[in-house]
Parts: C-alpha cells; sequence; structure tokens
C-alpha cells in the first residue's frame, strides 16, 4: 500500500509517519493487489485534540476513518483497527458483490462539523452519482460509517436519500 501522509497544524515527523504506515499498512492483508492502492492520511490539531483522518479509495468502495484523541499514537491505533472492522464486518458482502472487480467507491460524504456555532458552511465536496441499487448503497453508508447517504437509484433513475433510523433500521427519501 502505498501512503500520502500530511498534516494540517501539525509537522508529521519519521516516526509519525513509520508508525502510521506499520498500523495501516497491515491491512494489506485483506487486498488481492495492495500495491495498487493509495491510503491518504492527514493529521490535525484541534485544540488539545490530535485528529487521524484515513481514507482509502477503492475500486467500488472507499474506506473512510477518523478519530481524535488526546495521544496521536493511540489515535493512529484507533483508525486502523476501525478500518479493519469495516474491512471485516463487509467482506463477505463486498466479496460476494465484487467477486470479479475486487473491492474499490463511487462518493464520500463527509460527517457534519461538530458544535459550529456560527453555523456556516465549512466544507463542500462534488459527488459521483453512479447508479446503484439499494443495497449497495446500505454497504457504502455502512462502509463510510454515517447516518444517511445520497445515491442515485438503478431502478428509478433518481436521487434518493439513504438514512439510519432512530430503530437502527433504514428509511429512503425519494426524489421526483
Amino acid at each position: 500500500m502505498e501512503f500520502i501522509i500530511h498534516g494540517r497544524k501539525v509537522e508529521v515527523t519519521e516516526p509519525i509517519k513509520k508508525y502510521i504506515e506499520e498500523k495501516i499498512g497491515r491491512l494489506d492483508k485483506y487486498f488481492e493487489d495492495p500495491s495498487n492502492i493509495t491510503a491518504t492520511v492527514v493529521v490535525k490539531i484541534r485544540g488539545k485534540e490530535q485528529i487521524v483522518e484515513v481514507t482509502i479509495p477503492l475500486k467500488r468502495v472507499l474506506l473512510r476513518c477518523e478519530e481524535s484523541h488526546d495521544d496521536l499514537y493511540a489515535a493512529i491505533d484507533i483508525v486502523s483497527d476501525k478500518i479493519e472492522r469495516q474491512i471485516r464486518k463487509n467482506k463477505t458482502r463486498m466479496s460476494r458483490k465484487y467477486k470479479d472487480e475486487g473491492i474499490g467507491v463511487n462518493f464520500d460524504l463527509v460527517e457534519a462539523p461538530k458544535e459550529e456555532e456560527d453555523k456556516t458552511i465549512v466544507k463542500r465536496k462534488q459527488i459521483e452519482m453512479k447508479p446503484m441499487s439499494e443495497e449497495e448503497a446500505i454497504l457504502q453508508m455502512e462502509l463510510l460509517g454515517h447516518e444517511f447517504f445520497v445515491f442515485k437509484n438503478i431502478d428509478s433513475d433518481e436521487v434518493d436519500v439513504l438514512y439510519r433510523r432512530k430503530d437502527g433500521d433504514y428509511g429512503i427519501i425519494e426524489t421526483k
């Protein structure tokens, strides 16, 4: 696995880079050809929190996780474990669904910032709307760890919003 590691408001030293490559690199065992995969790791500081964000775009799947902790090395450990859990949890479904193509992503959504006082837009993303089934949308949402997911429904050819209900089930908002 190749790595792109950079810091925001922090210098990423060589020991930190090696630790990230060691921890995230252990995920290689889950991929058929890890040499073609690039993981982007962003290290940020917000107050006392050390934040590690890992994004691994694959062919049809995006593995993404963000974790904060007072200790940078602990945040790296936690984010690595969470991504591994995502892969293990969904590996059977992904391998069955994308058996011929391997795993890979359609788009990434970012969680809303926590406790934003001035209520301004702080991030804007463009997404690629590839048609997918509701089952694929659920898989994508689970892999991203989000509460909602916007997708183009392959059956209706409309943009729909999939969301997780408070009872744990899913709901879909259909557009016309």
